[in-house]
């Protein structure tokens, strides 16, 4: 009668309720659309494979878990950045609940409160469960002793110094408040008095303070870390059973997330999955699947079709009415009847996405001797092809034969890629400097699991980030990437001083240093810098 809508179970939805609450719901909202690629995986799972997908009831599956223990986690939600990929071997969560608490480990709050390294011992029983005071255990005994979650933080308040409901609530509200260290501070006289009345040691007194304190640098919910860690299982779980869908899904929510399309199809395919260039005559103006027969078929099946939206210079309205305007005969064609001028063309050329204009391509290009495919004559046409607007003659076209040329190297046909789609589909410059590189003793990054702790190696990557966390000292982290994966490059505070200039211009390095080997995880801790000529590379994401 009054046109409610009935409740539903959809794990990606989050009701907006209290109204304190609005502000840290609209942030949530903002992490949570980073996760909304999974939206994209049903769909195409429904039309290529015929399962209907509910990612709200997805099965536990130890696979998945497995996944998450290896870091095998580029594009998956809230578990991708290098902190989470470093973290994850040594949780090796196995349980929906590890999920919840991974999440929240790898936050402020719980960093500048030294509460990550001794959650880590006490999970893998390298340290035992203590509790500073016998009234802390309620709060903290299902985190093992260690504080992570906001609420823990309120039931503290209530246990140790006699805190009311609404004090608690009051606390909370300064931990999750813009200026929550000022709020903090004007609560500390109560805290200290009510743990006082509660024969608490000062200097436990001192070190529950300073835990509370923490979280006023952004503490989370444990239910926030409980939805957050749904949607970690969720996007896990595509990636396992469906790479290419989960792919696709990543792709079309760029600039979104933490890794750049490059990144994002070079795992894919590390995954097995079949990556087809964006094309006129095939595929949509975003990213998809697409059948193909063996040995054209990935891991999970269907290829995946860059979209053309990928194409530099093409926009939303242009890459609609040419993938729905098909089949494309001809560029004086697209030009009449899709308004793509010549700059667009050239791009489109450039890009691999008119090969063999005419017809639908259903695997990959011929290639010519050189290595590379030769697309330069369709560049040449572009400018001729451009001229056959709606306002001239059908057929008055000249000048679109191009000169003979000698066929483009491999390293040209990479240079192209970078400038058409910003990414190289096919062969990387990193596959092109192997041979030179072996020569010179610098390992695949995929060889680097075999070495022991303590081995100095030599390994070399495009940098795809830079980062500078606040609470490392100074240190300065760097992901390398190549054609065999990623290492995670750790720099020191008196090393990136000797070294900057290089290590935070150099789009390529060389990085000489010492594997370190912490609970599961690796790093590289670095001693020396060196620039990688690799001409054009995919830029970094520094210092985001």
């Amino acid at each position: 009668v009054a046109g409610f809508t009935p409740a539903e179970s959809d794990a990606l939805r989050q009701a907006m309720s209290a109204k304190r609450s609005g502000e840290r719901m609209a942030k949530l909202k903002d992490r949570l659309f980073t996760g909304m690629a999974a939206r994209d995986v049903p769909p195409e799972v429904a039309e290529h494979h015929g399962v209907a997908l509910d990612l709200g009831r997805l099965p536990q599956e130890p696979a998945v878990y497995d996944l998450l223990c290896r870091a095998d986690t580029v594009g998956v939600f809230q578990v991708e950045s290098r902190a989470q990929m470093n973290t994850l071997p040594r949780v090796r969560p196995r349980s929906f609940y590890d999920l919840a608490i991974e999440v929240a480990l790898i936050r402020p709050g719980p960093i500048q409160g030294n509460a990550v390294h001794p959650y880590i011992r006490r999970r893998n029983g390298a340290e035992e469960v203590t509790y500073l005071h016998p009234l802390l255990k309620p709060a903290l005994e299902r985190t093992l002793g260690v504080p992570l979650f906001q609420e823990q933080l309120m039931q503290i308040a209530i246990d140790v110094a006699g805190f009311s409901a609404a004090e608690a609530d009051a606390l909370r509200q300064a931990m999750s408040a813009k200026r929550s260290g000022e709020r903090m501070a004007r609560l500390k006289d109560r805290l200290f008095a009510g743990m006082t009345a509660r024969d608490v040691p000062s200097e436990v007194a001192e070190q529950v303070y300073a835990a509370l304190a923490a979280f006023a640098n952004f503490g989370f919910p444990e239910s926030h870390s409980v939805a957050f860690a749904h949607l970690v299982y969720s996007s896990a779980w595509c990636k396992v059973h469906y790479p290419a869908a989960f792919t696709a899904g990543l792709l079309n929510a760029q600039p979104m997330g933490f890794w750049s399309p490059q990144s994002l199809v070079a795992d894919a395919k590390r995954h097995g999955v079949v990556v087809r260039r964006p094309h006129v005559n095939a595929g949509a103006a975003r990213a998809a699947l697409e059948a193909g027969d063996a040995p054209e078929r990935g891991a999970d099946g269907p290829a995946l079709r860059l979209g053309l939206l990928s194409v530099r210079g093409i926009g939303e309205e242009t890459a609609e009415r040419v993938a729905e305007g098909g089949p494309w005969t001809s560029l004086e064609d697209l030009v009449r009847r899709a308004g793509v001028n010549r700059g667009q063309l050239e791009s489109l050329a450039t890009a691999g996405a008119l090969d063999g204009l005419g017809a639908a391509p259903s695997g990959p290009v011929a290639v010519p001797a050189a290595g590379a495919p030769d697309r330069r004559p369709l560049v040449w046409a572009a400018g001729a092809a451009s001229q056959a607007t709606n306002d001239r003659l059908p057929g008055v076209v000249t000048g679109a034969a191009a000169p003979s040329l000698p066929d483009p190297t491999p390293w040209e046909g990479v240079a192209d890629d970078l400038w058409a789609l910003g990414m190289t589909p096919d062969v990387t410059a990193m596959e092109l400097a192997r041979e030179a590189l072996v020569r010179r003793g610098v390992l695949p990054t995929g060889m680097l699991a075999s070495r022991a702790a303590g081995d100095r190696v030599t390994v070399g990557g495009v940098v795809t980030h830079r980062q500078q966390p606040e609470s490392a000292a100074g240190a300065v982290f760097l992901n390398l990437e190549d054609e065999t994966g990623m290492v995670n490059v750790v720099c020191s505070r008196g090393a990136w001083v000797r070294w900057r200039p290089v290590a935070r211009s150099s789009p390529a390095l060389l990085v000489r240093g010492r594997i370190e080997r912490a609970e599961g995880s690796m790093t590289l801790v670095a001693e020396r810098f060196e620039p990688l000529e690799l001409g054009p590379t995919p830029p970094s994401r520094a210092f985001r």
